[in-house]
């Protein structure tokens, strides 16, 4: 482990965030003498963030931690043109009320991750979209165009691998680089922001950054990524067999985000709580070197962590609490998913798929077809079975050992 003299890089380090650094003995120096501003952008393209973006906001965390300032930056302007890294075609054009409206509900996700206040280290959050609707096209092309050359552009991944498979980059898109670097010669200037942090994927777009600020200004600023993060069976974060594990209560009931958590291989623990708690790290140690049933103590613990950072302690107590009363075959906890079916009922396939739990009634078919679908514990096998609560009754829909839900009336 690399000897570092700031408290930054060494927690950034312990906790497993580091993946590449732009000028380490500088920014090292730097950030043991001084208080630093540092940002990372996020696209207001949905009205929550999900999980594959958890790693980043964590690197803010760890910034304000480590006694530095954090500036989350919205990318109310950049989404207006579209980030191409990792994408096989063109997003989809918001409108700036739906911006707006997606802006005001993420906020709420880092009111509760980050100290929100007028102190020196007290997180920013901003909108970018509030410099670069401003911006002159001629004055942009002349000012910041002529710092970037379509050759450089042309060897960068996100541009790169489009190009490579074919498929259409606009020039729209193109331009996202130029104005995303643009955000750091503003941040520079206007709060003294030093450091952009960002994923392995925006490497390409915080060097352009850091380029700019130096040809310009004649400043030097820095950069720093994180890994990828993937799970051991090799899948991204973020996403689960039902799709995105959404940051926001609305998107995502919390027993469903707590159950994430609490389903991570027994290969991902000790990395998880590294990286999305802040589990003290001699305890991580312990945890993350328990074997056979003595690891799912570690994942509740793991998903107890997050679901409080996330979504808040209460939250968190009442998960736990619905998984307890469920595994142990006690009844139904109150915050799993609930279908209300309505005076006619509804066919237990079609219920399978309104609640979430199969995509389609094919698959309903087929999981009631292999013995998976209980209700009230009963093992159904008939995918025409009309479930009709009694007024006032609730009824429990399990499909396999993971996933629970209520019916109601």
């Amino acid at each position: 482990m690399s000897e570092y003299k700031s408290d930054l890089l060494r927690l950034l380090e312990e906790r497993g965030h580091i993946h590449q650094i732009t000028d380490v003995e500088a920014l090292d120096a730097l950030a043991a003498k001084e208080v630093v501003t540092a940002y990372v952008g996020f696209d207001p393209t949905a009205p929550s963030l999900h999980i594959g973006n958890l790693a980043s906001i964590m690197l803010l965390r760890r910034v304000q931690q480590a006694g530095h300032r954090p500036i989350v930056i919205m990318g109310g302007g950049t989404a207006k043109v579209g980030d191409p890294s990792g994408k096989d075609e063109t997003r989809q054009m918001l409108t700036d009320e739906k911006l707006a409206s997606n802006i005001a509900s993420i906020r709420s996700s880092f009111e509760k991750i980050l100290r929100f206040d007028e102190s020196e280290t007290g997180a920013l959050l901003i909108n970018n979209d509030d410099w670069l609707s401003q911006l002159g096209y001629i004055e942009l092309l002349r000012d910041v165009g002529k710092h970037f050359t379509i050759n450089r552009m042309l060897t960068f991944d996100s541009v790169k691998l489009r190009l490579d498979r074919e498929q259409p980059l606009t020039f729209l898109e193109f331009n996202y680089m130029i104005l995303q670097a643009y955000d750091f010669l503003k941040l520079s200037r206007d709060h003294g922001c030093k450091l952009q942090l960002g994923g392995s994927d925006q490497w390409g777009n915080i060097v352009n950054g850091i380029e700019l600020t130096r040809r310009i200004d004649g400043k030097e600023v820095y950069g720093v990524t994180g890994p990828l993060v993937t799970r051991a069976d090799g899948q991204k974060m973020g996403k689960s067999v039902s799709g995105a594990i959404w940051l926001n209560e609305e998107q995502l009931p919390a027993y469903d985000f707590w159950q994430y958590w609490r389903n991570t291989d027994d290969r991902d623990v000790g990395k998880f709580l590294r990286l999305f708690t802040d589990v003290p790290l001699d305890e991580v140690a312990r945890l993350e070197a328990l074997e056979g049933a003595e690891i799912n103590d570690a994942k509740v613990l793991l998903a107890n962590e997050v679901t409080a950072m996330v979504r808040g302690e209460e939250a968190a107590r009442a998960a736990e609490a619905t998984a307890r009363e469920t595994f142990a075959g006690s009844g139904a906890g109150e915050d799993l998913p609930t279908l209300a079916v309505g005076d006619e009922g509804m066919r237990i396939g079609a219920a399978l798929t309104e609640i979430g739990f199969t995509a389609s009634n094919g698959e309903a078919k087929r999981k009631i077809a292999e013995g998976a679908v209980k209700l009230e514990e009963t093992v159904v096998s008939d995918p025409g079975l009309l479930v009709l609560p009694a007024p006032g009754e609730t009824l429990k829909l399990s499909l396999g050992k993971k996933k629970h839900g209520l019916i109601t009336r």
